[in-house]
């Protein structure tokens, strides 16, 4: 084996056991944390419904009244059985909750996703190439704007001015009634249901109303790749290659796209794989914002019935999405530039 594959092999293999120390810090505050709050879960869903008895076998059947301690291994071994328990106000299990609404907070992400690549990487590689126009500062101004905006007051102030311009378009929900009620769900993903179904109305009427909620989350995007990618092309535009490829009698069209974009592009991939965390917390303002049925959605509910067995899963698999998604860039980003291996 070549020490180029040997260093490879040995940094993903170091990168997969880092999930391991990564995901037992983040369980242990999630479980701790959510049990500093003040009260008893059960008596908080539960209190004036049931006698004081009823709510004691409620604790026990739950094992909440067990040591810390029992509970907490307890937790770790569900953890590792992919278990992630269920919720005291319904009793449902938390991956039910990840299979049913999961396709929701999935599209939405993915979607602001795309949006803020198709807006981002053009417009960051405008205001590098152009430094110190008035493009440029144009493209500052919107990228910083985008990124410091409040979500929630982005999404409040879009669905205000959608009503006054185009007062058929839909704000809210992720579907009329009509084509949630008629599109036979079998992916638990919405759009790719009424792909399969083949209904042209119910394709387009649920883009349209994905278009508000995904243009929103994806602005706050675009304002972190534009700065990304403007920072990381000015400074790859002082590269030695690409004033060799300037005196090979390269445009600076092709120079800037060939040479110093693509080198660009190895920070974005990086930043973009961290911005997971910052979707997901901006997918939960967004959802309750537009009336978006995801796990968002469910998080919120479980708080506010302060049911921390449903939000502690529900973190948990947050957490655990966030991780994974770490160390897949990590892993892309050593296949793309072999420095940084060693």
């Amino acid at each position: 084996m070549s020490s180029g594959s040997g260093s490879l092999s040995r940094y993903i293999a170091i990168r997969i056991l880092l999930v391991i120390p990564m995901m037992w810090v983040l369980l242990t505050l999630v479980f701790f944390l959510l049990r500093v709050a003040p009260g008893d879960p059960v008596s908080a869903a539960f209190g004036g419904k049931l006698s004081e008895d009823a709510l004691d076998v409620r604790r026990h059947n739950l094992g909440i009244d067990r040591p810390l301690i029992v509970q907490y291994l307890e937790y770790l071994g569900q953890v590792a059985h992919f278990d992630f328990g269920k919720t005291i106000s319904d009793n449902r299990p938390v991956l039910d909750l990840v299979r049913d609404n999961g396709g929701a907070t999935l599209t939405l992400t993915l979607g602001a996703f795309l949006f803020a690549i198709v807006v981002g990487l053009p417009l960051g590689r405008l205001a590098g190439r152009y430094r110190d126009s008035w493009g440029d500062i144009v493209i500052r101004i919107f990228g910083v704007l985008t990124y410091a905006a409040p979500i929630f007051w982005v999404g409040i102030m879009l669905v205000l001015l959608v009503v006054k311009l185009f007062p058929s378009w839909p704000t809210s929900g992720m579907a009329s009634p009509i084509t949630i009620f008629t599109v036979q769900p079998k992916t638990h993903i919405l759009l790719l249901d009424a792909i399969f179904s083949g209904d042209g109305t119910a394709i387009s009427d649920v883009l349209k109303h994905h278009v508000l909620p995904c243009f929103t989350l994806g602005l706050l995007l675009s304002g972190v790749i534009i700065r990304l990618v403007r920072v990381n092309v000015i400074q790859a535009m002082k590269g030695d290659y690409v004033e060799a490829a300037r005196a090979r009698g390269i445009s600076e069209r092709a120079v800037v796209r060939r040479h110093a974009f693509r080198n660009a592009l190895v920070a974005v991939v990086t930043v973009i794989g961290l911005q997971v965390a910052a979707t997901l917390a901006g997918a939960i303002l967004t959802e309750r914002t537009f009336n978006w049925p995801g796990l968002g959605t469910q998080l919120v509910k479980y708080i506010l019935a302060r049911d921390y067995i449903a939000v502690q899963g529900l973190v948990t698999f947050f957490a655990l999405i966030v991780v994974l998604t770490s160390v897949t860039v990590d892993i892309i980003n050593g296949l793309i530039d072999p420095r940084v291996r060693y």
